[in-house]
């Protein structure tokens, strides 16, 4: 994925109310812009760093410019917008599947289970299974380059794996989380019981009924997102 037009870079002032940025352009002029992420952003939100945007030409938004990614000190790449993740996954399973996973004859979008949920994508494999694919990004990095999902306690994670149960004892579909990883210093993902025990427990649960994980990593900079590999 190229971002077209080109992104528009700012200084980070600071993070606010979730979805709000003040930022600081390349004239010195300070403005406000949306931030589309709801999670706690820990480490991508360092007030100096880099900050790449997409202008809208709408004139009924309130808010111009969207954050798109940060260009953290060390030099590393975020993707703080996780609207993209679902494209950026089904784009990834369009050329390439995870090892084990059977070819994909369709996909679809916003399919509805359980009582309240619905997952990100359907795949229609060619063997006349499906499986169900839940998509989560992950930007929550420590030292030793380890991402972390959630980054706050997430009740609707933790649903959508109950809610999942039947669908995994079920022979003829597969149920199947896939970590977006778009942070380029994260080498590996494990669920985050430090800060979400429940989710840790439930994720845990569902994999020993056969639930499968992967993960998807990404090239990022300016210019664009590009699927890398997947790992398992």
């Amino acid at each position: 994925m190229q971002f077209d037009p080109p992104l528009q870079p700012a200084k980070l002032i600071k993070r606010y109310k979730r979805f709000l940025a003040d930022v600081v352009l390349p004239n010195n002029e300070e403005i406000t812009i949306h931030c589309p992420n709801t999670g706690a952003m820990t480490g991508c939100a360092i007030p100096g760093s880099n900050v790449w945007m997409t202008k809208s030409d709408n004139a009924k938004r309130k808010y111009a410019y969207t954050w798109e990614l940060a260009q953290l000190p060390s030099s590393e790449w975020v993707c703080v917008n996780t609207h993209r993740a679902n494209n950026l996954i089904e784009n990834a399973l369009r050329t390439s599947t995870p090892q084990g996973m059977p070819a994909i004859a369709s996909i679809q979008r916003e399919v509805k289970y359980g009582e309240k949920s619905r997952c990100d994508l359907v795949l229609e494999h060619v063997n006349d299974k499906r499986t169900f694919v839940e998509i989560k990004s992950v930007t929550l990095l420590t030292d030793n380059g380890c991402g972390f999902f959630p980054d706050a306690v997430s009740a609707r994670a933790s649903r959508q794996l109950q809610e999942f149960m039947p669908l995994i004892a079920n022979e003829d579909t597969e149920v199947a989380v896939i970590y977006a990883i778009l942070h380029s210093g994260i080498k590996r993902v494990e669920p985050a019981v430090h800060i979400d025990p429940y989710y840790a427990e439930q994720i845990a649960t569902a994999k020993a009924h056969g639930l499968k994980v992967y993960q998807a990593f990404f090239h990022i900079n300016q210019q664009g997102i590009e699927f890398l590999k997947w790992a398992s």
